[in-house]
C-alpha cells in the first residue's frame, strides 16, 4: 500500500516525467483535485486509469477515510492537484498525515512547481526564500501579514489571482515600502507567460495600467539590512500621522501595513495621543 503525490504540469503538459506517468497507468485510485484536469492529461499520454475520484478543499475531510481504507486493503492510490505539487496551497495534507500515522508509504513524484519557476526567473536572492501560498483575502489580516513581513530576511513568495493581484501590491508597497524589488510570474509555462520585474510600486501601477489575465506568483525581495533591525517608534510615528491630519482609525490601519501590529492596539494609542492634542 503506497500513497504517491504527483506532480502535474502548472501549463504546459510537456512538464511531467516519465516516472509520474508510469505511477499514474499503474496506480488503483487517482484522487484528483479537479477530474476534468486530469482526464485530460491522463488522454494526451493515452492512459487509462482504473479510478478517479475528486479531492478537493471542500470534500476533503469527508473523502479521507475512504482513500484510507483503499489504502488499508493494499490499494495504491495516486493525488494530484489541479496543476502543480500536491499539498502545496492545494489538498493532501490531511490524507498525507493520517496515512503516515498507520504506517501507508508515501512517495513524493517531483515535477513542476510555480513556486520555484517564478523564484528563480525573478532574478531575487534564492539562497533562503519563505513561501506564504495566497495572502488572506480580508484586507485586515492581509495587511496584518504584510507589516509583519516588513524585517523579513529571505525572499518572500506568494500566489495570487489576478482579480487581487493590484490590491496586493499595493498592500505590499504600503507595508514593506514602495521601493522593494519584486517579480510578478504570470502564466507560468502555459503560452503568455510573463515575468515581470521592478519595485513593487512600478509592478503595482503597470497592472493597475495593463490588467491582469492568469494565475500570478509573486516574488518580493527580502528587507535590505537596515529594515531588517530597525524598530519602528510607534508613538513617534503616530505622532507624525496625527499632525499630517490623519484621524485615530486611520492611523491605525495605516500603521498596521507597516508594523503588523493589532489594529486595537493602534488604535488605542492614536486615540490616546490625539486626546493630549
Amino acid at each position: 500500500m503506497t500513497l504517491f503525490l504527483v506532480s502535474t504540469p502548472i501549463g504546459n503538459l510537456e512538464d511531467i516525467t516519465h516516472r509520474a506517468l508510469r505511477v499514474l497507468s499503474e496506480v488503483d485510485i487517482i484522487a484528483a483535485e479537479d477530474t476534468r484536469t486530469v482526464k485530460k492529461l491522463l488522454s494526451h499520454y493515452g492512459i487509462a486509469a482504473r479510478r478517479i475520484v475528486s479531492l478537493f478543499e471542500g470534500n476533503e475531510a469527508a473523502r479521507t477515510p475512504a482513500l484510507l481504507e483503499d489504502l488499508r486493503a493494499g490499494r495504491s492510490v495516486a493525488v494530484v492537484s489541479e496543476a502543480g505539487t500536491p499539498a502545496v496551497s492545494d489538498p493532501g495534507q490531511r490524507l498525507v498525515t493520517e496515512a503516515g500515522a498507520i504506517g501507508v508509504r508515501v512517495e513524493a513524484i517531483p515535477g513542476p512547481s510555480a513556486v520555484l519557476a517564478a523564484l528563480v526567473s525573478s532574478g531575487l536572492a534564492t539562497r533562503a526564500f519563505s513561501f506564504f501560498g495566497f495572502p488572506p483575502r480580508q484586507a485586515g489580516a492581509r495587511r496584518k501579514q504584510f507589516g509583519s513581513l516588513r524585517a523579513h530576511e529571505p525572499t518572500l513568495v506568494f500566489f495570487e489571482s489576478p482579480e487581487r493581484l493590484v490590491q496586493t501590491l499595493d498592500d505590499l508597497a504600503e507595508a514593506l515600502g514602495p521601493d522593494r524589488e519584486a517579480a510578478v510570474g504570470r502564466e507560468l509555462t502555459k503560452l503568455y507567460e510573463e515575468t515581470r520585474r521592478g519595485s513593487l510600486a512600478s509592478l503595482r501601477d503597470h497592472y493597475r495600467d495593463a490588467g491582469v489575465r492568469g494565475e500570478c506568483t509573486l516574488v518580493v525581495a527580502g528587507a535590505p539590512p537596515e529594515q531588517q533591525d530597525a524598530a519602528i517608534d510607534l508613538e513617534a510615528a503616530v505622532r507624525e500621522l496625527l499632525d499630517q491630519g490623519l484621524g485615530p482609525k486611520d492611523v491605525a490601519a495605516r500603521l498596521m501595513a507597516r508594523t503588523g501590529k493589532p489594529r486595537r492596539t493602534l488604535y488605542q494609542l492614536a486615540l490616546s495621543l490625539s486626546r493630549e492634542r
